[in-house]
């Protein structure tokens, strides 16, 4: 026992109640040696605790903390302090060193303060009667026992198990990493060293940086060279496979709750800078601009690319992947929410983290140093501070971060300004009603103010469309002179489905090239696949379409059985075949150029034979077959036109 009266029970009563536990009777001895380790372990870093028996704080009369001093008899204090001395030594692994104190409170009463210093050891207990070992640890006023993600992070913490994206996935093997991948990422790094085979950055001693392992790790007893978990992320094949929440699930909504049906949803798969690469590119369309001229800064953001960027790299970086959820980026007209599962891990001061101020931590060291390798996620933990420091600079509101048990979720409210979304969704309604007077008003105000907004193109194409007067679409493009350039690839295949009506303009022929140029260079979902290829066969950009399916086909084989794509490529194809018989049949045209006409177009009557056979193989109901065969029906009449004359 140290010395009397070292501790002052009024100054400790002034301490932060996390680091002390009052019990006035100590009724379960095994209940302050459960709170004894816990001191121990020190999750949230205070330095330990202290445990004081015979003693418990209330408030006076007028509401004011009090100390009340009950005192422990001489058999009672012997009792506890000799059960949870033993206990700790005998039962805790490793064991807890415990401090006493005795404090005298009257002649026959004293009380008893244990002093528990913080441990760099992962302290479990395991209580009387229990089968088991427990992990406790201190939240708050309690002491609660360790489980899950918080049981991980203590170990982590004390270096009883490595961070999970550094450990060793025991069911994956070196042929789960997609080589391709790697080398090219490597080269996007400039990691990549010519001199060496690529197998040679998957063995288990070759570190592409002091502040990252090797990517490999052999198992302890087979010596198997094992990918981890961060290599698995970043380079497998699919990470699917290992980790049942590796995925990322963007949804877009027409108003600002779920009761609205989705406009759309992409499940993005792949590895994690896939997934980071196409969220930010699908959400680049919610960085338009709003105009107001009345406005000292008129052209205005949505969102600032990079508070979004920062956001979803934040959300795929320093999640936590044992859990089985993915990441959910919500897209409202007046919000984006971007969900991460797993919590703010402990190290991280929750009140400065709302703020952009807190001490940098790395759930995902490994991970935050390829995504800052790669050029997309801010070193140091810059991400937070970035996204609170765009969306002030572009004037929107500030970010909002709800931090729950298993999960944290980023909001960035729109600007102010774009609440004009509310009003193109009544305008949307009144199309579907049929009032299109008023839509049509409505439309040319928002327009006036805002040529660029995409939705309200996409609205004006459906008026358009129903009021058969596609030179309305085409006369707001000429007379606002818009860069069309500036439009997102879906909005530019809307408007090349409409202004394909139009026959004999050269206005439609020079922004046709430029739709071609721009939606077909786009990374697109299927359907946007389907239209594009639609509106290139309406503006009769047949070699365009040709050259855009191959391209889709080759980076998509899962879509070279579409019928629609197949149909569509095989019409261009005796499009194309058709000018190469006129050609061939042109009087002016030199026996040569004849000859090498004629055998174009059998090749490509050919082409689109194989094309039309394709997709009537893969026509599931009467009405696609039955278009295809007039085309085959067709082609064939072609064919005998074509034919190679018989020499005798």
């Amino acid at each position: 026992m140290s010395d009397i009266n070292k501790i002052d029970l009024a100054e400790l009563s002034k301490r932060e109640s996390e680091r002390v536990e009052w019990k006035e009777n100590v009724a379960d001895i095994d209940d302050i040696v459960r709170t004894a380790v816990a001191f121990a372990n020190d999750f949230s870093n205070l330095g330990g605790g202290y445990i004081v028996c015979g003693a418990k704080e209330t408030k006076d009369e007028h509401g004011f903390q009090k100390l009340l001093q009950i005192g422990l008899t001489s058999s009672r204090l012997k009792e506890i302090e000799n059960k949870l001395l033993a206990d700790l030594r005998d039962k805790a692994f490793p064991s807890v060193v415990a401090l006493t104190e005795e404090i005298p409170v009257s002649e026959d009463k004293r009380i008893l303060v244990f002093i528990i210093p913080a441990s760099g050891d992962a302290h479990s207990y395991r209580a009387s009667g229990k089968d088991s070992s427990t992990y406790y640890i201190r939240i708050g006023r309690e002491t609660r026992e360790a489980r899950n993600g918080i049981l991980r992070e203590l170990l982590v913490k004390k270096n009883r198990l490595e961070t999970w994206d550094k450990r060793i996935n025991f069911k994956a093997t070196l042929d789960d990493i997609d080589l391709l991948s790697l080398r090219e990422y490597l080269k996007e790094m400039s990691l990549w060293d010519s001199n060496k085979a690529l197998e040679d950055y998957l063995s288990a001693t070759e570190r592409l940086s002091i502040f990252v392992p090797p990517l490999a790790e052999k198992e302890s007893l087979s010596n198997i060279v094992k990918p981890r978990n961060f290599s698995l992320l970043l380079f497998s094949k699919d990470p699917l496979k290992f980790f049942p929440g590796a995925y990322t699930v963007v949804s877009m909504y027409k108003g600002v709750d779920r009761s609205e049906p989705t406009a759309e949803r992409h499940q993005l798969v792949g590895n994690v800078v896939e997934q980071a690469k196409r969220a930010i590119q699908i959400l680049n369309t919610e960085t338009y601009t709003a105009f107001d001229k009345k406005d000292n800064n008129p052209n205005q953001l949505k969102y600032p690319l990079r508070a979004l960027q920062e956001a979803v790299i934040n959300s795929l970086v320093h999640r936590d992947y044992e859990i089985d959820q993915p990441t959910r980026i919500t897209v409202f007209t007046d919000r984006i929410e971007i969900y991460s599962p797993g919590s703010l891990p402990r190290a991280i001061d929750k009140q400065k983290f709302l703020i952009g101020k807190a001490t940098p931590f790395w759930r995902n060291q490994s991970l935050a140093y390829f995504f800052n390798k790669l050029q997309l996620a801010q070193a140091e933990g810059q991400g937070i501070p970035t996204i609170i420091r765009s969306m002030k600079e572009e004037g929107c509101p500030d970010p909002k971060f709800e931090i729950e048990e298993e999960s944290l979720t980023c909001i960035l409210p729109a600007h102010p300004r774009h609440t004009l979304i509310k009003t193109l969704h009544e305008i949307e309604n009144e199309i579907i009603i049929g009032k299109v007077d008023e839509a049509n008003k409505k439309l040319a105000e928002i327009l006036k103010h805002d040529p660029l907004n995409f939705r309200a193109i996409d609205l004006l194409c459906e008026l358009s469309n129903i009021q058969k007067k596609p030179e309305l679409l085409l006369n707001f493009i000429t007379e606002s002179n818009i860069d069309l350039n500036q439009l997102n690839p879906s909005t530019l295949i809307n408007i090349g489905e409409i202004i394909s009506q139009i026959k004999d303009n050269s206005k439609v022929s020079d922004i046709g090239n430029i739709i071609s140029r721009h939606a077909t260079n786009a990374s697109l979902e299927e359907k946007d696949i389907e239209k594009a290829v639609i509106a290139l066969k309406k503006l009769q950009k047949n070699e365009d379409l040709i050259d855009y399916v191959k391209r889709i086909f080759n980076e998509k084989p899962s879509l070279s059985n579409n019928i629609i794509l197949l149909e569509n490529r095989a019409r261009a194809t005796i499009d194309i075949a058709k000018i190469c018989i006129d050609t061939a049949k042109n009087r002016e045209s030199s026996v040569k150029i004849k000859a090498k006409a004629w055998e174009r177009a059998r090749v490509y009557l050919d082409d689109a034979e194989r094309d039309l056979m394709n997709a009537l193989d893969n026509a599931n109901n009467s009405v696609d077959q039955d278009y295809i065969n007039r085309d085959l029906d067709f082609l064939n009449k072609m064919k005998k036109i074509a034919q190679k004359p018989k020499r005798f």
